[in-house]
């Protein structure tokens, strides 16, 4: 056994409960020594199973699992040099935050002195040093997180694995324990492998993020390059932030389509490298919402190859940095339009105001 780092290879992976379906269904990923990486997806895609069976809390039906070079299937967890972090934290009730931490050191054998000296190095880096010794009672949510955190990774692991380590926490301090996680992350220089069904919480920490279907990837890679180009209608719908409309192609130039639409000229899309296109095909294209400019029906319109989609404002949502339009453009179709704070307070709209919504042709993306 070869005990390098903390990258990771999952090769052919999948996990049936009743050998009929798989829950984990052919996943092929890999995942570099230090990286944080996110599974994102629905509850049921199989996401966790799979942050299980890194652990080693569970076998693979077919498929490897290697780690730093070693296949770690039928090892156990302290032989893969993992540790868990579990949703609950599972502190014990009975022991300080330094016994906390120092449990999994105890089991090994270390002395109380060599446990101590290691605990009081990792309470600095996660800031308990003042909560040295209350118990898990006397502890706030976040600080509790840090002490189940700092457990985990008392013992040096080559990766360190999270299950939905912020769902117990409100909002503000799901915030803050966002930042404490990357800051331990990129200060320990390990492996995080994170579980989340929570978009935000995936694209703030992750510098992978893999989104799951049906214990299938649908789409993995830089968390801005997944965001801003979902390969698919799932990944656009799911990571939010995007309209996605469906048509038949009406024309195609040297460097656009039209995409026959109830519009005053249907809706332009710039062509990128690779898509092969007919006249007649049905795509679906995205759109984000960050880019809608809305504009009132009786303006002039956009310039020459935008699109201007005929449109009545549902509803209106103040976010403070920016105002949530949603939009009937698209029957039966949720469509709404990010604007900023200062811009719609120009000219603000009302609830059933006739307006069109616009873009340039060039941020329109195609799907798959």
């Amino acid at each position: 056994m070869r005990s390098g780092g903390g990258d990771i290879e999952l090769a052919g992976l999948c996990k049936s409960y009743d050998g009929r379906t798989n829950v984990v269904d052919g996943v092929n990923l890999k995942i570099p020594d230090g990286a944080y990486c996110c599974f994102l997806g629905p509850s049921g895609c199989g996401k966790t199973t799979i942050l299980r069976m890194i652990a080693g809390h569970e076998d693979p039906t077919a498929g490897e699992i290697v780690i730093g070079g070693d296949n770690v299937v039928g090892l156990a967890p302290i032989e893969r040099r993992t540790a868990m972090m579990f949703q609950s934290y599972a502190l014990f009730p009975h022991l300080s935050v330094r016994d906390n931490i120092a449990f999994a050191l105890r089991v090994r054998g270390q002395s109380k002195a060599e446990r101590y000296r290691a605990v009081d190095s990792m309470m600095e880096k996660v800031r308990l040093t003042e909560l040295a010794d209350r118990l898990p009672a006397n502890l706030s949510g976040g600080q509790q997180q840090r002490v189940a955190l700092a457990r985990a990774a008392i013992t040096e692991p080559r990766v360190l694995l999270l299950d939905e380590p912020l769902s117990a926490l409100d909002e503000q301090l799901r915030v803050q324990m966002r930042q404490e996680l990357r800051r331990m992350q990129r200060e320990l220089g390990i492996t995080f492998v994170h579980v989340t069904h929570t978009q935000l919480e995936a694209i703030a920490l992750a510098d992978i993020v893999v989104v799951m279907e049906k214990g299938k990837i649908k789409q993995s890679g830089p968390a801005r390059d997944v965001y801003a180009n979902p390969r698919d209608r799932y990944v656009a719908e799911f990571l939010g932030g995007q309209n996605v409309l469906s048509g038949k192609v009406e024309a195609v130039g040297a460097d656009h389509l039209v995409l026959s639409q109830p519009s005053r000229s249907g809706i332009h899309i710039g062509l990128q490298p690779g898509n092969r296109i007919a006249a007649g095909d049905r795509i679906d294209l995205a759109v984000r919402r960050d880019d809608i400019e809305l504009m009132r029906a009786s303006s002039a319109g956009p310039g020459e190859g935008a699109t201007a989609l005929p449109s009545r404002v549902l509803a209106i949502e103040y976010q403070g940095s920016f105002v949530k339009v949603m939009l009937d453009t698209v029957p039966n179709e949720e469509f709404i339009a990010y604007i900023p704070e200062r811009t719609f307070f120009r000219d603000p709209f009302d609830i059933g105001d006739l307006l069109l919504a616009t873009w340039p042709a060039g941020r329109a993306r195609i799907l798959a």
